[in-house]
């Protein structure tokens, strides 16, 4: 049986379901996944700041892969990692929960699907000044937009 449903075809994902920009957050949980091209570690972060986020959670990958290490050594440096595991090479994932930064989250859809990716990082003592760059940009923006 055949059913009409008008409107179907212009349902469109529902952006209030995707997070964009930066957030000031911290780690929750981190599972490694081990993958004989690409392994990685699926990240849990929960939202600190902007209060409008507040205890909302952002999960996502960081690869292993030697391509990809460059990214992983970045998101643990300025999240505070311990520099004595760092410099052994040696990732501990209870050292990992609670440690504190910032992320810049972007999204990407796949097939349909939408994935968030972490694009930069920095360390939580930077989030002031981060946040009140962002604002002051995004007038800047909204004043051109005026015009």
């Amino acid at each position: 049986m055949r059913r009409h449903i008008p409107g179907l075809h212009r349902v469109a994902p529902n952006a209030d379901d995707t997070l964009e920009g930066l957030f000031l957050v911290r780690v929750e949980r981190t599972f490694y996944r081990w993958h004989p091209r690409k392994p990685f570690f699926t990240l849990r972060l929960l939202i600190l700041e902007p209060k409008e986020h507040a205890g909302q959670t952002i999960s996502s990958r960081l690869y292993c892969s030697p391509k990809a290490l460059w990214k992983l050594s970045w998101f643990l440096r300025d999240f505070g990692y311990d520099p004595d595991l760092l410099g052994r090479e040696e990732i501990d994932e209870k050292a990992l929960r609670d440690l504190r930064g910032v992320v810049r989250v972007s999204n990407t859809i796949l097939n349909g699907r939408c994935f968030p990716n972490f694009d930069g990082f920095a360390p939580a003592a930077e989030w002031e000044e981060l946040s009140t760059t962002l604002v002051s940009m995004e007038r800047q923006c909204e004043a051109r937009d005026d015009l």
